[in-house]
């Protein structure tokens, strides 16, 4: 991942958490911290070390100072949704290409890396319809912008890309986690920052993938698990900063365990962990991805 893609991921969940903020601030909820101490905090949890750490800081603030503007422009281009109707992710990766397309040096920022930038945000971080929507609504703003740069000389090509079957492989075990209180199934998920609840999970080191993933579960919340069923895996490529682009193999499990108190460890990305009544879980939030290895997860406890 290039620093400049890192570094607008980084803007991205700031300006999430600053947009969440002024929502409690509406509310008349107590918010205290302020949009520098949002930003420093992303930086030291996402991306320790960056050296572009200035252009999130100049890119994030120079959005929020152009909001107001940025969401004008979003109206107009999408007048069927109402601002406080889009996701408060699309809407944020919305201000962040807008602002880059309309605000930034184009000899830095071509329109079209821009508007690419912002569509790759959208499918990593939004939903299933995310990156079409940016796509959409971007692309109405630069043909009314005249198509700036539409005829310039493409840049270099970039490097081949390395086969599929030579990128390197890394294992990720995840785990749905269930237990008994009584006569009632309760099942337990960990919450991202971006508004969905999902399974404890994590890198597994070379080795038996089943018992690495009972420590990631023990790390990551606090419990002491028995895997009990075997609920499937999936693959998806991820970039990585160091080696490109990578095949991530997660092997997802059924554990059970007591009842307990979660401890949720210190870890970027997730907010909360919790406890639902089976009843309850498949009304969550979850990832497209997610959903089936929990419903499978649902049918097999229920089924007990």
């Amino acid at each position: 991942m290039s620093n400049r893609h890192l570094s607008r991921s980084v803007t991205l969940q700031a300006l999430f958490e600053w947009d969440f903020n002024q929502s409690l601030v509406d509310a008349k909820k107590k918010n205290t911290e302020s949009l520098s101490e949002i930003i420093g905090r992303n930086l030291k949890e996402f991306a320790p070390g960056m050296s572009d750490s200035a252009f999130v800081e100049s890119l994030t603030k120079g959005i929020v100072a152009k909001k107001s503007e940025l969401d004008d422009i979003i109206q107009k281009a999408a007048p069927e949704w109402p601002i406080d109707k889009i996701s408060v992710v699309d809407r944020n990766v919305l201000r962040i290409g807008l602002y880059e397309l309309i605000f930034a040096d184009r000899t830095e920022v071509p329109a079209k890396v821009a508007i690419n930038e912002a569509i790759e945000l959208a499918k990593t971080f939004g939903g299933e319809n995310s990156g079409k929507f940016v796509n959409g609504v971007l692309g109405a703003v630069y043909k009314e912008l005249g198509e700036p740069g539409k005829d310039a000389e493409p840049r270099k090509k970039k490097p081949a890309e390395v086969p599929y079957e030579q990128m390197p492989i890394q294992n990720l075990g995840g785990a749905v986690i269930w237990a008994k209180d009584g006569a009632d199934i309760y099942m337990a998920f960990v919450h991202d920052i971006f508004g969905h609840w999902t399974l404890s999970k994590g890198k597994i080191p070379e080795g038996d993938v089943r018992q690495g993933t009972v420590n990631k579960v023990k790390e990551e919340i606090g419990l002491d698990v028995e895997i009990t069923d075997d609920l499937g895996a999936n693959e998806y490529i991820a970039n990585d900063p160091e080696k490109g682009k990578i095949r991530k193999q997660v092997h997802y499990f059924l554990a059970k365990s007591k009842y307990t108190d979660l401890a949720l460890a210190k870890k970027p990305g997730l907010d909360d962990a919790k406890w639902f009544k089976l009843a309850d879980i498949l009304e969550l939030n979850f990832y497209d991805d997610i959903l089936p290895i929990v419903t499978k997860a649902v049918q097999l406890v229920a089924n007990r």
